[in-house]
């Protein structure tokens, strides 16, 4: 039984203000993550273990400047530790399997405009962040369709309405 240790940091504090238990729900978005996206997308690793940062814009848009290429943030990143087979994977101990970063104010007002708490906004996007780390993608439309039903499923587990309910792929 593959197991997960989630480390969250807040870096900022706009979080906790917004969501009291954002570092909880955040252990359990991932940890719903994990367990929904199936046995064959997690690595053979019995220990896994993933990094949460709750950020701001400014953070996550320098991230994604400088791995990217594109000047402005974004809602989440992922940065998977095993984005080809020849990383290195270690023979002893858990698997960092990578970091998933998400931005407050991108965030906050993408909730609002969609009708939904932060808390809710939060957990989708820390378990679309984890699906990535898993290997699932969005670029290709039958991958996107793979990934928006893990979320969707995954989502509906924690009590969380369908996130694509009203784009143009539902």
């Amino acid at each position: 039984m593959t197991t997960a240790d989630i480390a969250v940091t807040v870096t900022a504090d706009a979080w906790t203000r917004a969501c009291a238990d954002a570092e909880e729900v955040c252990r359990r978005a991932a940890l719903a993550a994990l367990a929904g996206a199936g046995p064959d997308a997690l690595p053979p690793q019995d220990q896994l273990e993933i990094s949460v940062v709750l950020a701001d814009d400014a953070l996550v848009h320098d991230l994604n400047l400088r791995y990217r290429g594109i000047d402005k943030p974004t809602n989440v990143l992922s940065f998977a530790t095993l984005d080809d087979e020849d990383d290195t994977q270690p023979e002893d101990g858990p698997l960092l399997l990578g970091d998933v970063i998400l931005a407050f104010g991108i965030t906050e007002a993408e909730a609002g405009a969609e009708g939904k708490t932060i808390a809710d906004h939060m957990t989708h996007l820390v378990v679309h962040g984890v699906l990535h780390l898993l290997g699932f993608d969005h670029i290709e439309e039958d991958e996107a369709l793979e990934m928006e039903t893990a979320e969707r499923t995954i989502l509906a587990g924690l009590g969380i309405a369908d996130p694509y309910a009203d784009s143009p792929a539902a």
